[in-house]
């Protein structure tokens, strides 16, 4: 691989940096660590095993490239020792019950992993002095969500329907309040780390094996040679491959560090308007990508309540932070399906993903 020309940005910055990441073993937070490595940062992971089987983070063999301490966000001494010992420069915190449905199951785990762990994160980050830059993950279904037409901006207000949605808007609470109390440079802290969040859209991409997520059932489906199940076929998302936000995350990361206080607040990570697409669109798109007889038929069973519809605003990050996305709807889904064929076919994952980085690469200006 050409290690240079396949990560144009952000290489010379990361190279050499301690980066901390919590939820390393799941799929965003893989295909972070894998980006990280390659560019020459110095990759602490701290999370639970993979919480799928099979998963990104061992099909790609991510163990192998960082520092993987497997343990729990909420144990707050674990995670403040490892932040310690690993004595990073930026923190990304990924770590997270992320899902929808699971969250109406299992209320209570999601509320205290999610908006807890983030108090643990924080509490952990004063403990360490040394550092510079925290990008918290959010979600964007941290917004109230009113079902406007029109994308939701940072500062509209947060709220949530279901556990998962107010676990996220808890955590972006959480974020403000700590960056108030404790990292607000205007302020009496002595600490100098910069706090931001991002509120990613609906990714997509290879290596989600996640359940009750829509591309993820339908590779199942597929490699089955079953049709996919859908639910809510009206419902739309701000769809974006995983490359798009975390390449975001990176380039907040590093404003944070060298700029600070102009860059703390919420970030919005979204797709452009026309990519905020139809549960049934992007299915049928799915089909037309595979090929080989793909199919699918509508689920007419009552389910949880889920928004029918979200679109982000990324104004602010367009204009402050020069982030913009640079592949369509119908790109995500052709990669998707690329690599979900290697997966099949017995491939080098890895390889893949890396390939799919130096791509997304060569289309930064």
């Amino acid at each position: 691989m050409d290690h240079d020309r396949a990560t144009r940005f952000p290489d010379s910055f990361f190279r050499g940096k301690k980066v901390f990441v919590t939820g390393h073993t799941g799929f965003k937070g893989s295909w972070l660590c894998l980006w990280l490595s390659a560019i020459g940062a110095k990759v602490t992971g701290y999370a639970l095993d993979p919480p799928t089987n099979p998963s990104m983070f061992e099909l790609c063999g991510v163990r192998s490239l960082v520092n993987s301490v497997i343990s729990d966000v909420r144990d707050t001494k674990k995670l403040t020792d490892a932040m310690r010992a690993s004595d990073p420069d930026i923190v990304f915190h990924m770590a997270a019950q992320p899902l929808v449905r699971d969250s109406y199951r299992n209320p209570v785990d999601t509320y205290s992993t999610n908006v807890m762990g983030t108090v643990h994160l924080l509490e952990a980050v004063r403990a360490c002095e040394g550092v510079k830059a925290v990008v918290i993950v959010t979600s964007d279904k941290c917004y109230e969500n009113r079902e406007w037409i029109w994308g939701y901006r940072e500062g509209d207000p947060l709220g949530g329907y279901d556990p998962y949605s107010s676990s996220k808007a808890c955590a972006e609470l959480v974020t403000l309040a700590y960056r108030r109390s404790f990292f607000d440079p205007k302020g009496s802290s002595m600490h100098g780390a910069a706090i931001a969040s991002a509120r990613a859209g609906n990714v997509v991409g290879g290596g989600d094996w996640a359940a009750d997520r829509l591309v993820p059932d339908c590779v199942r489906s597929l490699l089955k040679s079953e049709k996919i199940l859908i639910r809510n076929p009206g419902a739309v998302r701000p769809w974006q491959h995983v490359i798009e936000p975390l390449f975001g995350y990176l380039m907040l990361a590093e404003r944070l560090c060298k700029e600070g206080p102009a860059f703390m607040g919420a970030w919005n990570f979204g797709p452009r308007d026309e990519d905020a697409r139809s549960v049934e669109w992007v299915v049928k798109r799915i089909c037309t990508e595979w090929g080989e007889g793909a199919g699918y038929t509508i689920d007419g069973a009552r389910h949880p309540h889920e928004v029918h519809y979200l679109r982000l605003d990324c104004s602010k990050t367009r204009s402050a932070l020069g982030w913009l996305p640079r592949w369509s709807l119908e790109k995500a889904i052709q990669s998707v399906a690329e690599w979900t064929r290697l997966y099949r076919d017995g491939g080098d994952l890895r390889a893949a993903c890396m390939r799919q980085i130096e791509e997304y690469a060569r289309s930064l200006p």
